[in-house]
């Protein structure tokens, strides 16, 4: 097992171990990372629905991209102590996510306020793109551990 900062005590040991050469809590984020791209789709129906009614102040959060987003926030820099390369990057990436979400809200408020057509949380979806390839690369590192050596 890997060093890393053991500031949870038992939550540390259990959510450290690895588990086909990743750590339990890589796991647990991809999952988190897939919800929240769920989240996002469901928002954006939900917005659909709520600009036919006009009023930018009925247009609201989705409850379970918000949930995700808290949980990814907390989770990445959880993560960032057991594997700490990773970790930060991943921290990066959650964080790009978590701003780009504030930015396509106002814009959904806006458009609506405007009476215009919605446009799809276009840089959203890409930085939650970019957060699934991350997560996926650490999570499975295994499967492409050969060809990775090779090249580097």
């Amino acid at each position: 097992m890997e060093n890393f900062v053991a500031w949870f005590g038992p939550v540390d040991q259990i959510l450290a171990q690895n588990v086909l050469s990743a750590p339990l809590i890589a796991y647990l984020l991809l999952g988190l990372v897939v919800l929240n791209m769920l989240g996002r789709a469901l928002e954006y129906r939900q917005h659909q629905s709520q600009a036919a009614s006009g009023d930018w102040q009925d247009v609201t959060r989705h409850p379970l991209r918000v949930g995700t987003n808290f949980l990814l926030v907390v989770g990445a820099f959880y993560y960032m102590t057991i594997a700490h390369h990773g970790g930060l990057v991943f921290s990066m990436l959650v964080a790009t996510v978590f701003v780009t979400d504030l930015f396509e809200f106002e814009s959904r408020q806006v458009e609506v306020r405007n009476d215009r057509d919605l446009t799809p949380p276009k840089g959203a979806v890409t930085a939650s793109i970019l957060m699934l390839a991350y997560i996926l690369f650490q999570t499975f590192f295994f499967a492409v551990a050969p060809f990775w050596s090779q090249v580097v």
